[in-house]
């Protein structure tokens, strides 16, 4: 693995036939929950992106219109591409099949599911795919990464890769014979469950993450310094997440401590909290890149800035001395997720693919 720079944005072999760049463009913002999209900003913002070197593009089956986007967006400017006057797209999207329906997969069942994908990227072979399970307690994982890996030999997919898994589990499909290049999973400052066996994991199979969450849904930022804690309900689901992981760290009195802290780093740095925020998972072991959720463009400048500095260890050792006095989030990846019936499962929406 590799790393290099393409117009101010870090990019990374992901494998000696993929490269990335190292702020991935989110989509889940662009599905339905979210508010409105105007289609039409929403495509000139992918462009913006684009330019500013950010090439990567990450969605899912289940995000309800944004593969289609994504479609409209490379068939719109397919010739510009093909010209070299935008640089080469590459998309990410994931396979997540409904709870409901886990105990009757079959393989055709995960094909007609890749084949709507590329329908509506209009992508011949997918780039990666990245393979999602709800349950664990339901038998199947296995078999379904196995089908995703023959989809592969057959040309509909270039990599395999896997989101929320933990290494556990995630061992069972590598033993299988799977090739995943990626996990991606959610890794900030206030969540460090990834760390441990999941990165010791990766690094022993040559597995890199791809990261979400690191700004905590927008509560990384400096819009809630020094404000009091929200009341529910919240904005959002996203929000409504993001607090939850907020109070496992500790309650709203410690995170004011980071934001704090992250302020100090920032003014330092001449950066923003955010930026910080995401630099730092940036700069964690096996973190192949960080998934930027962006309804627009507002923020795109900041975001560029992430490669213009480094954390050193006194920034390091700032915001580890806040974390050394956190509950959690306890367990490994996604496992608070999982418990059913449980705080974060709650707000989860487990049967949202139809084919």
């Amino acid at each position: 693995m590799s790393a290099g720079e393409m117009r101010g944005i870090d990019r990374y072999d992901l494998t000696d036939q993929h490269t990335i760049s190292r702020v991935i463009k989110g989509g889940w913002q662009l599905a339905g929950g979210h508010g409105s999209v105007d289609r039409e900003q929403a495509l000139a913002d992918m462009r913006a992106f684009v330019e500013a070197g950010i090439t990567t593009m990450d969605c899912a089956d289940i995000y309800t219109g944004v593969e289609a986007l994504i479609g409209a967006f490379l068939s719109r400017h397919e010739a510009a591409i093909e010209r070299g006057d935008l640089p080469a797209v590459q998309v990410h999207t994931k396979y997540v099949p409904d709870r409901d329906a886990l105990s009757t997969l079959s393989g055709e069942g995960v094909e007609a599911i890749i084949d709507r994908s590329r329908r509506r990227l209009g992508i011949e072979r997918l780039d990666l795919v990245q393979f999602h399970w709800w349950d664990y307690d339901v038998p199947g994982y296995v078999d379904a990464a196995l089908h995703l890996n023959r989809l592969r030999k057959a040309g509909k997919i270039k990599h395999v890769g896997v989101t929320n898994f933990d290494a556990a589990h995630l061992g069972e499909i590598v033993d299988a014979g799977v090739p995943v290049v990626s996990n991606q999973v959610q890794y900030s400052v206030l969540d460090q469950r990834p760390e441990g066996r999941m990165v010791d994991f990766c690094a022993r199979h040559d597995i890199d993450l791809l990261c979400y969450g690191t700004v905590a849904g927008g509560f990384l930022t400096g819009r809630y310094l020094g404000v009091p804690e929200p009341e529910h309900p919240l904005e959002n689901r996203s929000l409504t997440k993001y607090k939850l992981i907020i109070d496992d760290f500790g309650g709203w009195a410690l995170f004011q401590e980071l934001l704090e802290t992250l302020q100090a780093i920032a003014e330092k740095h001449g950066a923003s909290i955010a930026t910080v925020a995401t630099r730092y998972v940036l700069q964690k072991p096996r973190v192949a890149g960080v998934i930027v959720g962006a309804r627009n463009t507002n923020h795109l400048d900041d975001t560029v800035q992430l490669f213009d500095f480094v954390l050193d260890a006194e920034d390091l050792s700032a915001i580890e001395a806040v974390q050394e006095r956190s509950e959690g989030p306890g367990g490994t990846v996604y496992e608070l997720e999982r418990i059913k019936g449980g705080r974060h499962a709650s707000i989860m929406k487990y049967n949202l693919n139809r084919t």
